[in-house]
């Protein structure tokens, strides 16, 4: 691999490893973006697009697409803000995994119930940009003196641990099911965001003759992300119902109604979110629809 393999393709950066690496590889898999990476290799050829893949830290994302050094990205809110390069990319794309929440966090068991009681002490954190922003807030609401501000420190991992370990009297981290903040004594005071992974391109990017590529990357994944979310739902409705049928399956813009053979019932096809698929059945029912059927969806475009 050299620069001169990488000239004039579309650089798309891809986390390395961690919460999000897995999700993305099956995102590339869907929007049929084939490529082969060698042990080792943090930078590998489409085969079949002008693209190459750079695979980097989550953590690192927002700076290189940001500075334009690559066209695309994938990595977490969180990690955008507390790059501080929020002004220098654009969200494309909310991508439907990894979602977290940025919390406030100190041991259950402990005197602090608010973010309050814990402001003018030691907060541990892998996210001193916004736990310093957030604190800073607290801290000016509170008039607190300079000596008596909130203590922001650094640590890479486990920050879980900081409390038990004496090293803390709060943490901020991210927190998804909370399983391991219970398992650790803790429990939640405050959110300071939620958070999911997105696709990003710089706001000034450096190579326009590559903008077709970016749009029809986009509209692949935008396909996969919205077969992932939405199903099929096919039925049949005597006529007179179809008012209230559609009222349950509106569709994206509209379901697609089909005369049967019957003319006093009707087909309808519509796309519902997968999450609502069973209330869905269930409210067709006592409807009077019947023959109701739900099929996934390998792709799309929307």
């Amino acid at each position: 691999m050299n620069a001169e393999a990488l000239d004039g393709r579309l650089l798309f950066a891809i986390p390395k490893k961690g919460r999000l690496h897995d999700k993305c590889l099956e995102l590339l898999a869907g929007a049929d973006i084939q490529f082969r990476r060698h042990h080792r290799l943090d930078v590998c050829l489409v085969k079949n697009h002008n693209i190459a893949l750079v695979f980097l830290p989550a953590s690192d994302i927002p700076s290189f697409v940001g500075k334009g050094n690559v066209d695309l990205g994938i990595t977490g809110q969180d990690v955008i803000l507390e790059a501080q390069m929020e002004k220098h990319v654009t969200e494309v794309l909310k991508l439907g995994f990894g979602k977290c929440a940025l919390q406030v966090q100190v041991p259950e068991a402990g005197p602090i119930k608010t973010v309050e009681d814990l402001a003018g002490k030691r907060v541990v954190t892998s996210f001193e940009v916004l736990a310093g922003q957030y604190f800073k807030d607290i801290d000016d609401r509170l008039q607190l003196a300079e000596d008596k501000r909130t203590k922001i420190e650094y640590v890479g991992g486990s920050v879980e641990a900081a409390c038990s370990l004496g090293l803390a009297d709060g943490i901020v981290d991210l927190v998804e099911s909370g399983d391991t903040m219970r398992a650790a004594g803790l429990h939640a005071i405050a959110t300071v965001l939620q958070t999911e992974a997105v696709l990003i391109k710089s706001s000034t990017p450096k190579h326009p003759a590559l903008e077709p590529l970016i749009k029809l990357i986009t509209s692949r994944i935008a396909g996969v992300v919205a077969a992932g979310r939405y199903v099929i739902c096919e039925y049949n409705i005597p006529r007179e119902r179809l008012p209230a049928a559609t009222a349950v399956t509106p569709g994206r813009r509209a379901p697609t109604v089909s005369p049967l053979e019957d003319e006093a019932w009707v087909a309808v096809s519509s796309m519902v979110e997968k999450n609502r698929a069973a209330d869905v059945m269930d409210e067709l029912v006592e409807i009077g629809a019947e023959d109701i059927l739900i099929f996934n969806l390998d792709n799309c475009r929307v």
